[in-house]
């Protein structure tokens, strides 16, 4: 079953929290704190196979969730940190949180670490100081990563197929390759992608055979745009045309404004003409069809072939090996001209630092929000049943200058503040 779009619940693991522990030995009445630091939460982790074409096993499997991290204990020890979840997806996949792209998995054993696992908290040891002798606070493991997120396909194929239905795609691609698609004598027989490998003289070509179009295909018409993602990636088109076509010269142009239509790239992408089916027919009718196309294909190759007769197919298959390996080269040429333009910019450290302070005033109360990478991480790491572990989190406000700015935006000792989806108060009451 082949599956390009799916929907799946991601969640890392949490961080193990920290422990509070003291000493306990027999000629030591109060021994120090011993209490050890959470284990790390796993990762989530996509790695990309070119053993897989298809999404359909997060069909079922709509939540992807990696192990938490273990929770320190005494005797300073360290939470085992929970273990990662690896996720095979096909070579191709893209993956969006909330619409934007977070990763983009284009070859074959590429890993990205989709959601990240929780840091684990400390445990009562770390804090122990010339001041704090005996400190009976600990921090909560950090929660990992947890979003939906949307998997889409896009096939990664040298040559794309297009053409009208039953314009041979499905036959040319079983005969020069070991791809088996459906083939029949009826429109849409093809209602998939298919994939398959060529070999011609030194090298090999990956062909996806794409869905055939119709007029109307980039208005949602006959199989409408389902597929169409699937040749945005291909480094070029060949273009099937059935030789017994009316008006071929017409029906290249309604494939090529369909593509237009769809993604105004693809109209730039290199490309082959192939008029097909030509075993059986009078060479000058053939010609006339090749006239025909050229006219308004300008400087496009066009061939003559038959897949079933095995007429024209080498020919065919070295000029679309010689395309692909131009388009490559073109494509690595861009990137590596692209000049680099200096920017100037906060360093991470002082974005991690950065915070703001805003006041709310609803239904006749004030409470005030405060916002910033750092300051959140130490939100959710505090413990905020335990009153030295608010008071910790207090002191840091301070030291980063975020109660100064409570202050002066009209904050006193009772007041409310909010800090991610924890609540206290500005003072200790």
């Amino acid at each position: 079953m082949f599956v390009d779009t799916a929907k799946v619940f991601i969640s890392a693991g949490k961080g193990g929290d920290g422990a509070v522990s003291f000493r306990h030995e027999i000629y030591v009445d109060k021994g120090g704190p011993d209490g050890g630091v959470g284990g790390k939460g796993g990762d989530v982790i996509f790695v990309a196979t070119e053993n897989l074409n298809t999404l359909v096993d997060f069909r079922y499997k709509p939540e992807l969730k990696a192990t938490p991290g273990e929770n320190g204990s005494k005797r300073d020890r360290h939470g085992a940190s929970g273990e990662p979840l690896y996720v095979k997806v096909p070579v191709g996949t893209i993956v969006r949180r909330d619409g934007e792209i977070i990763a983009d998995l284009t070859e074959n054993a590429q890993e990205v670490i989709i959601a990240k696992g929780g840091d684990g908290g400390f445990g009562n040891a770390h804090f122990k100081s010339s001041v704090r002798q005996t400190p009976k606070m600990a921090e909560k493991g950090e929660p990992g990563e947890t979003f939906e997120a949307e998997l889409e396909l896009k096939l990664l194929a040298d040559v794309g197929l297009v053409g009208f239905p039953n314009s041979g795609k499905s036959t040319f691609l079983s005969v020069v390759s070991n791809a088996r698609p459906e083939i029949a004598d009826y429109a849409f027989t093809t209602l998939t992608p298919n994939l398959g490998v060529a070999d011609i003289d030194d090298g090999s070509l990956l062909i996806a055979d794409i869905p055939g179009l119709i007029e109307g295909a980039s208005e949602g018409k006959g199989l409408g745009t389902g597929f169409l993602r699937h040749i945005e990636r291909t480094a070029v088109l060949l273009h099937l045309i059935d030789v017994y076509t009316d008006d071929v010269a017409k029906a290249y142009k309604t494939i090529r404004a369909e593509l237009a239509n769809y993604n105004l790239d693809l109209t730039n992408r290199p490309e082959i003409i192939a008029i097909t089916k030509i075993d059986g027919l009078d060479d000058d009718i053939v010609q006339m069809q090749i006239k025909a196309v050229k006219v308004v294909a300008g400087k496009t190759p066009v061939f003559a072939i038959s897949s079933s007769a095995h007429l024209g197919l080498t020919e065919v298959l070295r000029a679309l090996h010689q395309k692909v390996i131009e388009s490559r080269k073109t494509v690595e040429l861009i990137d590596d001209g692209e000049e680099e333009i200096e920017t100037i910019s906060l360093g991470k450290d002082k974005i991690a630092e950065s915070w703001t302070v805003e006041r709310v005033e609803e239904d006749d109360r004030v409470y005030f929000v405060v916002t910033g990478e750092k300051v959140e991480k130490f939100a959710r790491r505090t413990d905020f049943g335990n009153y030295e572990g608010v008071n910790r989190l207090r002191d840091i406000m301070k030291k980063l200058g975020i109660s100064h700015e409570l202050r002066r935006k009209g904050a006193e000792d009772n007041s409310f503040i909010h800090i991610g989806d924890n609540r206290f108060t500005f003072l200790e009451q």
